[in-house]
């Protein structure tokens, strides 16, 4: 997967009369008896000895996939572009993270939060969407050009847009509105 700093621990619980077997010189087969679509999920496993054909146990395994996952340092309000000081690494067993998370904070920096993040809440995708490159009543730039002459003026964005978003923008010293396609931050596009 190319997780950073992962940590993997695995729990086994044992039938209670397992300690009335005898022991058993050959190395132990194993084989997965349930129907686990992943190995981070319980097993059930079928535990054999390849000597003695009537020793076996009937066992169950968990693994701890322990990761640092990216969290909320403080709260995120919405509609906030994330930056290096709202996030920090903090360890959780992955196998408990249903909802999802990030291993990395350049998964997540430049992103704007869907709703409000409290303090120390695990980052899901389900929070995240992609922070809008023009904001409403932002200042931008115009930029038009043909034939490979180029031309700019000072506009007004009368919506939200992300890059290659249509947006209406006011041109500042026409007041003409137009049509404009979001380049970057802070920058629009003519349509002609």
């Amino acid at each position: 997967q190319g997780w950073q700093g992962m940590q993997l621990r695995y729990e086994m619980d044992l039938p209670a009369d397992a300690h009335s077997h005898s022991i058993c010189v050959a190395p132990l087969r194993i084989r997965a008896t349930g129907g686990a679509a992943s190995a981070m999920e319980r097993q059930q496993l079928e535990i054999r000895c390849p000597e003695a054909p009537s020793w076996s146990l009937k066992a169950t395994a968990y693994a701890h996939v322990l990761l640092p996952v990216v969290h909320a340092e403080g709260i995120i309000e919405r509609g906030q572009t994330i930056g290096t000081d709202d996030i920090e690494l903090q360890r959780i067993n992955i196998a408990n993270a249903r909802r999802g998370y990030y291993n990395r904070p350049s998964e997540v920096i430049g992103m704007a939060a869907k709703r409000r993040i409290r303090a120390g809440q695990t980052i899901t995708p389900a929070l995240l969407e992609h922070a809008m490159a023009v904001k409403r009543g932002q200042p931008v730039k115009i930029v038009a050009s043909q034939d490979g002459i180029e031309a700019s003026t000072s506009g007004e964005a009368l919506g939200d847009g992300l890059p290659d978003e249509i947006i209406r923008v006011r041109n500042v010293r026409s007041g003409k509105v137009i049509d404009a396609k979001v380049v970057e931050e802070g920058v629009v596009t003519s349509t002609f």
